[in-house]
């Protein structure tokens, strides 16, 4: 139980933490929190006491809930915090590799607008929703992250796994492991989807690309268990426009397109290209900005062939995140990683990065901004130096 709890969070301005701290507060419990720099997702605690400093604060007499880029500061684990609100409610938990955020946005918002009043905790804004958390009566629907192995702790009443593939190479020696890792969490969930095993819907969406024509299924698979009906999950779900940097329109100049997306992983990027060029008659041009040392040293060059598919890429350099550099691992792995003949950048920051792409765009052209780190700060910058 949360009621009568004071809980103060480490981080508070994260996707994740953000996200446990509003549906702690609805329910029940006192919360605050600490970070480094305000973030938007701070606007829907409007209200709560956040300290904004350069060293941690923690308070007497509160429970302490850290975030994973913390790792020196003692306290709960986020992992165990999530573990305890995904057991004080009837959940659906969405792992794997790729598209977790948007078939989480997609459960949430079909059984949101089919009056069924769920909660949910999502690592991205879902726009139609109002944001990355709620907190209602129903099905709480949480994003369920890998990275850190989170996910084993999530004892689901319905689990699902959108793919598999390694993309965290600095928690996961191959594959297979993460594959086993997902396989054991399953075999402790009562009722399971396996995304991969699903054929893509054929019904129109408002978001572009096969891949979320894939996780489209995926969560009709996984609304049907948990009691709707498809014929009435597919009209709603015709409906979603997606989550914040995925595919998101940051706007339009003199004919070109510029579209932010959170691709990070080889075969994300290739969807997302794909995705753009069902959206535009002109060429897609990519920003990238690689993100993890470890990510960039082991994918180089499937992240260049990923960028190939376009018709010209610029990239930045590594966003590190909570990693240090690695000698000799930079964003030039990725450059010499394009296929010959590509119309090819190399821009240490993205502000750089966003002059080029933007001398590289004529009219008919989608630009796109890719990458998990701060590359979104480019759109905005694309389309000035466009004007």
């Amino acid at each position: 139980m949360l009621v009568g709890r004071r809980i103060w969070f480490v981080g508070i301005g994260g996707a994740g933490l953000s996200s446990y701290a509003f549906l702690a507060r609805a329910w029940g419990a006192e919360v605050g929190g600490w970070d480094r720099v305000e973030t938007p997702y701070l606007r829907q605690l409007a209200g709560v006491l956040i300290e904004i400093s350069s060293e941690p604060v923690v308070p007497d007499g509160w429970e302490l809930v850290v975030s994973s880029a913390y790792p020196g500061v003692p306290g709960i684990p986020r992992a165990d915090f999530l573990a305890e609100l995904v057991s004080l409610r009837r959940s659906i938990v969405v792992a794997g590799a790729h598209g977790k955020t948007t078939t989480t946005g997609m459960i949430a918002f079909v059984l949101s607008e089919l009056g069924q009043d769920p909660a949910w905790l999502v690592g991205g804004e879902i726009g139609q929703l109002g944001g990355n958390a709620g907190a209602g009566a129903g099905w709480l629907v949480v994003e369920g992250d890998e990275s850190d192995r989170t996910v084993e702790r999530l004892r689901a009443e319905i689990g699902v796994v959108t793919n598999v593939e390694l993309d965290h190479h600095a928690t996961f020696r191959s594959e297979a492991e993460v594959g086993a890792m997902f396989d054991d969490w399953l075999a402790q969930v009562p009722q399971t989807v396996r995304g991969w095993e699903l054929e893509p819907v054929s019904f129109g969406l408002a978001v572009p690309g096969e891949h979320n024509r894939r996780n489209a299924a995926t969560a009709l698979a996984a609304l049907e268990l948990a009691g709707v009906a498809r014929h009435d999950a597919e009209p709603v779900l015709a409906r979603f426009r997606g989550a914040g940097r995925r595919f998101q329109l940051v706007g339009e100049r003199n004919g070109i397109t510029v579209v932010d997306d959170y691709a990070h992983h080889p075969s994300e990027i290739a969807a997302t290209v794909e995705a753009a060029r069902e959206r535009t008659e002109g060429r897609v041009l990519v920003l990238f900005q690689p993100h993890l040392y470890s990510r960039t040293r082991h994918l180089a060059h499937e992240l260049g062939t990923a960028l190939s598919q376009a018709d010209a890429a610029c990239v930045t350099e590594v966003y590190g995140a909570r990693e240090q550099p690695l000698d000799g691992v930079s964003g030039k792995l990725v450059v010499d990683a394009l296929r010959p003949g590509l119309r090819a950048g190399w821009a240490p920051t993205v502000e750089e990065g966003a002059g080029v792409v933007a001398s590289w765009a004529r009219p008919a052209d989608l630009v796109l901004t890719v990458g998990a780190g701060d590359v979104e700060r480019a759109g905005p910058l694309v389309l000035a130096a466009l004007a």
